[in-house]
């Protein structure tokens, strides 16, 4: 999409991408090679500056995580993309690429948008390609690439990349891009989440019986009548009740959160909270929480961060409305002011 953002001007720089990534809590790579090469180096921060200043003037590219939840000003950002879900969506990273730097030719399992901020970068890519990857190499980069389709982006171009398609980013000169990416969760992660709920819970799913048991005919065997019952215990752990609806919203909440909330050093009353309110004050929440809600026979189950509240459908869905919520006292009852307060408690929002 050309031209996706006329005239976009980048809230960061270089030189500030590169402070990011010398803190310690910035998630943050250094990758060093050339693609035709194919001599990729790995690095992971937090760096300091005698990481960047002995670079060479090609061929390296810093890759910063999570930037719009250390710098929230690009939270706006993220608003542009209000069109896909706020759970799907993941995070804003960052790349600054040298001249000829490149994290090669990859494949990723999410959906991305990649906004080109600074500089021009070529972008190559390939729907039908051999999924080998390079052996003995830190990055999952494909073995042979062969591009169909290129374009050269420049500063406000957009380019959208759905799922399993391979593609290949090269710095024509030195560049920021700008990569707002929409995850979106495998089996394996919510089985094994959904595991590890079932453990901590009352609710164990139920346990393998055999009152019917025979001797064994032959040493170590698991039978075929063992196995079905096995996979039945399974199958019955998986509900299809309101309790796995806020599993599952429980989880998305927690997607990929870099950071658990900190809690305030001092916990605040529910009056100070409705005084806060009745002055004007803005919510503002935390950056590292996410929020869902579920619709439930009573209203609404809200989700902070894997922590659940019962609440009305308006109180969570305003909540929900980025960084700063229009929030005011005649949306509230007593209850959901008990809500907001122990939100506030929790480190989940601000006032």
């Amino acid at each position: 999409m050309r031209q996706a953002f006329p005239d976009f001007k980048p809230l960061l720089d270089r030189d500030d991408l590169a402070g990011l990534a010398c803190e310690e809590m910035v998630e943050s790579r250094l990758i060093k090679g050339n693609a035709d090469a194919a001599d990729w180096e790995l690095l992971h921060g937090p760096f300091d500056e005698t990481s960047f200043s002995g670079l060479p003037h090609s061929d390296w590219t810093l890759l910063v995580q999570d930037t719009e939840k250390h710098y929230v000003p690009l939270q706006a950002l993220i608003q542009q993309f209000d069109f896909i879900p706020q759970w799907r969506l993941d995070d804003l990273m960052i790349s600054f690429a040298a001249t000829g730097g490149s994290v090669g030719p990859h494949v990723d399992q999410y959906d991305v948008f990649l906004l080109q901020a600074e500089g021009r970068r070529r972008w190559q890519i390939a729907t039908s390609f051999d999924p080998e990857t390079l052996p003995d190499c830190p990055l999952n980069v494909l073995r042979r690439f062969t591009a169909e389709q290129e374009w050269v982006l420049e500063p406000g171009d957009l380019l959208y990349l759905p799922p399993q398609v391979a593609h290949h980013g090269l710095a024509l000169e030195p560049c920021m891009t700008w990569s707002i990416g929409a995850r979106a969760p495998s089996a394996a992660d919510l089985l094994q989440a959904y595991g590890e709920w079932l453990a901590f819970t009352d609710q164990q799913g139920g346990y393998y019986s055999d009152p019917d048991l025979q001797a064994p005919c032959r040493a170590g065997e698991v039978t075929p009548e063992a196995l079905d019952k096995l996979r039945a215990l399974m199958r019955a752990g998986i509900r299809d009740d309101d309790e796995t609806n806020t599993f599952l919203a429980a989880f998305l909440s927690r997607f990929r959160l870099a950071h658990e909330p900190a809690e305030p050093p001092h916990r605040v009353g529910a009056r100070r909270v409705f005084e806060a309110l009745r002055d004007g004050r803005r919510l503002l929440r935390n950056p590292w929480t996410r929020l869902t809600w579920i619709e439930t026979d009573t209203g609404a189950r809200l989700l902070a961060a894997g922590q659940v509240y019962d609440c009305s459908v308006g109180f969570a869905e305003t909540l929900c409305e980025w960084e700063q919520p229009r929030l005011s006292l005649d949306m509230l009852d007593r209850a959901e002011l008990d809500v907001l307060t122990e939100l506030i408690n929790k480190g989940h929002f601000s006032l």
